[in-house]
């Protein structure tokens, strides 16, 4: 249930499935709506390269401490996730390293919140890619998993909800928006370096301005968490011959990546373009410095995007 700037795709629930792509391109998906998003994904880890390589494993790591696998599953899983990792170097990558040359363009020029949201849906096809590349490997390891082990995802999942509430819906306004605002701000940071009090002041504003419904942010998510256990549960008690497994698992992950709910989907909307508007205002606030320092990160990120590429023909 992330801030709608900080976070503005839909997908906690499946985030899982996405463990063979880097792991800050992973987060990445999470936090589209950044003016030189890609930037971002991979500025987060200390070393590009190091981050990639480890992927799958690092990604294993994560999916077993919700799911709690045992060694049939975990030679599967470890040897899918390489599989994917391998597909996505090969044909993903090429896509990252065209994003980040348009971004480094717009990194020294002012930009309108059209552009930023054209980046938000130049990346929402990556994300159908990789679901696409991963189902066959969930639709054939889904039907293994125990009532222990559905018993254990559920108790995870129930610790993240009460993590996010205890952070997110207990705390005053005014603490939650300077919540809001720290994340933005280090976030940008890392690709424009130091913000002055007058660009952080706009941050201010516009947190205090913008949508964040976080009731229904919290129903979103129980909704997610429901269903993700709810669709295991059934394939779990479908027979050998039942074929609709498929059909049930590439349903559910329609779902995760697209909520059903209209009333939701019109609140992510809303979020969506006042989160570019936003990004917008902030990145034109930059002085020439700030921007150079930009466009000299993300030429640093696609000389590590392309090094990645080779190393894997």
């Amino acid at each position: 249930m992330p801030d709608p700037i900080c976070s503005s795709i839909r997908f906690n629930p499946i985030f899982p499935i996405i463990g063979g792509l880097p792991a800050r391109l992973a987060l990445g998906l999470r936090v589209l709506l950044w003016v030189v998003l890609p930037a971002l994904l991979l500025a987060a880890c200390s070393a590009v390269k190091l981050g990639y390589n480890n992927a799958p494993e690092l990604s294993y790591w994560w999916l077993d401490n919700f799911l709690d696998f045992n060694h049939p599953q975990s030679t599967q899983v470890r040897a899918d996730l390489a599989a994917l990792q391998a597909w996505h170097r090969q044909s993903e990558l090429p896509h990252y390293i065209k994003l980040l040359e348009k971004l480094e363009r717009l990194a020294l020029v002012t930009v309108t919140p059209t552009q930023l949201c054209e980046v938000y849906g130049e990346l929402q096809p990556r994300l159908q890619a990789i679901l696409d590349q991963a189902e066959p490997s969930i639709v054939a390891l889904a039907p293994t998993f125990t009532s222990e082990q559905l018993l254990h995802l559920q108790r995870q999942l129930d610790k993240r909800s009460e993590k996010w509430r205890a952070e997110w819906l207990t705390v005053p306004l005014d603490e939650r928006n300077a919540r809001r605002v720290k994340q933005l701000a280090d976030r940008a940071e890392m690709l424009y370096g130091h913000l002055d009090e007058p660009q952080l002041a706009l941050l201010r504003e516009r947190v205090a301005a913008l949508p964040f419904d976080a009731d229904g942010r919290a129903r979103e998510s129980q909704r997610r968490h429901q269903d993700v256990l709810q669709t295991l549960r059934q394939v779990q008690r479908a027979t050998p011959a039942d074929t609709s497994d498929r059909a049930a698992l590439h349903a559910w992950l329609a779902r995760a990546l697209q909520s059903p709910d209209a009333v939701y989907q019109n609140q992510q909307k809303i979020a969506t373009q006042a989160s570019c508007q936003t990004l917008a205002a902030l990145h034109n606030s930059t002085t020439p410095a700030q921007r150079l320092a930009a466009s000299k990160t993300l030429q640093s990120y696609q000389a590590d995007a392309r090094s990645l590429l080779a190393a894997g023909r």
